[in-house]
């Protein structure tokens, strides 16, 4: 397939950690520029390669019509999948924003009370201290519950509703360019480097 502009490209910082996802151009940039290099992950093998050796496997093994691909007037140069940043070693300083659905994500859309799962309409927020003691509206106080748990809660504290939370109230750790992905297409060989939350 010739691929357009669109195509998305998978950067990881020099300890093979995921920083962010980028089109065709920004990748050949770092790629030709000596910023990056491609892990070659078709044959699992995971070779790093410049981009003197990516045109050279371009050149010696011709990508075939479903693999993406750029063409040139005389060449097809494959599209990589993950590229690897030769210096940068951080993860970028990006807060998860606190929203209803990134609340759901990091719960795993389970009621933090009965344990159970719950499509997005049966579920609320629910403050573990109530706002009226001063409970504040943030990750660490804020959890998924039911509409029956968050009832049967109400306007108490857990143990004094005789409730019990299945896990502490954190802020999230997954980067938040990684959870767009959820439930989006990409390629499959980004899995040895990405770890998705599963939903069952």
């Amino acid at each position: 397939m010739v691929t357009g502009l669109k195509y998305r490209i998978l950067v990881l910082n020099r300890l093979w950690q995921p920083v962010n996802i980028v089109g065709v151009e920004r990748a050949f940039n770092l790629l030709l520029r000596d910023h990056a290099q491609v892990i070659y992950t078709s044959d699992e093998s995971f070779r790093m390669m410049d981009s003197a050796a990516w045109l050279q496997l371009s050149e010696e093994t011709s990508p075939n019509d479903n693999e993406a691909y750029i063409q040139t007037v005389r060449l097809r140069i494959r599209v990589p999948k993950v590229l690897l940043l030769r210096s940068y070693d951080r993860l970028p300083v990006q807060e998860v924003k606190f929203t209803r659905e990134n609340l759901f994500d990091r719960d795993d859309y389970r009621c933090q009370y009965c344990g159970n799962l719950f499509e997005a309409v049966q579920l609320n927020m629910d403050h573990v201290i109530p706002r009226d003691r001063g409970g504040r509206t943030s990750w660490e106080n804020i959890v998924t519950s039911c509409i029956g748990c968050n009832s049967r809660k109400a306007n108490r504290l857990p143990h004094q509703a005789k409730m019990h939370l299945i896990r502490k109230p954190e802020r999230p750790r997954w980067r938040p360019f990684v959870s767009s992905l959820i439930g989006q297409n990409y390629d499959t060989d980004w899995d040895h480097f990405i770890n998705l939350k599963k939903r069952a």
